[in-house]
């Protein structure tokens, strides 16, 4: 990504305007009265400060042209949306909206983003193979799984390469039974076992107000570092029912801690 590369979109950033901090107030007073040369002008001096934004986003695999095409709407959205009244500095208020409109391109055209069906059946596919493995005590190949959801195999195994790729821990990526699991549940989450909050505070009492399934599982979810996954095979019971006894037992806990 050539950020460094003198020409941009046809502009020759080695030659672009800057503003003196006099200039850009009368310019964008006289803008909001709807002077449009005093806007022209206040754009084109403020379009280094988009060009030194975009800098941030150098690790990007995207075009730098691209980039600042995107950056220079988020600095039209800030001109029109800027209050003089605010007593703030116009790059301060611009630059949060620059970043923001290069951030949503950037979200809504990420290559790594994957469709609820592919996630669906990656994750159908993972139950099958837990459920397959528990009955007939080995792996499934891919063509068994395939023949136990009815999927063919080649859609199975791109849905199962989709969900490799990165994504929000936040992110739902299955719903079985009005229960929704996210991918933060799918993840063996090791710094638990030294500083979440379960293993900072005295929480015998707490854990004493629990059942035992319910002890045990938020033993072996924060203190032994399992995943959901992990758990709901150790305990015969389905990663959705582990998900709702886990935030059922937390909330409990919380709740008596905090009263």
């Amino acid at each position: 990504m050539a950020f460094h590369k003198v020409e941009i979109c046809g502009v020759n950033t080695s030659t672009l305007p800057t503003l003196s901090k006099q200039e850009r107030e009368e310019l964008m007073v006289r803008l909001k009265e709807g002077d449009e040369a005093a806007r022209e002008r206040f754009i084109k001096g403020n379009l280094r400060l988009v060009l030194s934004i975009i800098k941030r986003f150098s690790n990007s695999d995207e075009n730098a042209d691209d980039l600042f095409q995107i950056g220079c709407i988020g600095l039209i959205k800030a001109i029109d949306n800027f209050d003089i009244h605010l007593g703030v500095q116009f790059s301060t208020y611009s630059c949060p909206m620059i970043i923001g409109e290069i951030k949503r391109y950037l979200r809504d055209n990420s290559s790594i983003r994957v469709s609820r069906s592919l996630r669906d059946t990656a994750y159908k596919a993972i139950y099958a193979r837990e459920g397959y493995a528990k009955l007939h005590m080995k792996e499934p190949t891919m063509q068994e799984i395939a023949d136990e959801l009815g999927i063919a195999k080649e859609e199975i195994a791109y849905a199962m390469d989709a969900i490799q790729m990165p994504m929000s821990l936040y992110e739902p990526v299955y719903t079985n039974g009005g229960d929704t699991l996210y991918v933060m549940d799918q993840v063996s989450d090791k710094k638990n076992k030294e500083e979440n909050w379960v293993e900072q505070l005295s929480l015998e009492a707490a854990l004493e107000r629990l059942n035992e399934r319910e002890r045990h599982i938020i033993n072996l979810r924060f203190f032994e570092g399992k995943t959901q996954m992990e758990v709901a095979n150790m305990i015969d019971i389905s990663q959705a029912q582990v998900s709702r006894l886990e935030k059922n037992a937390l909330h409990a806990m919380k709740l008596y801690l905090e009263g």
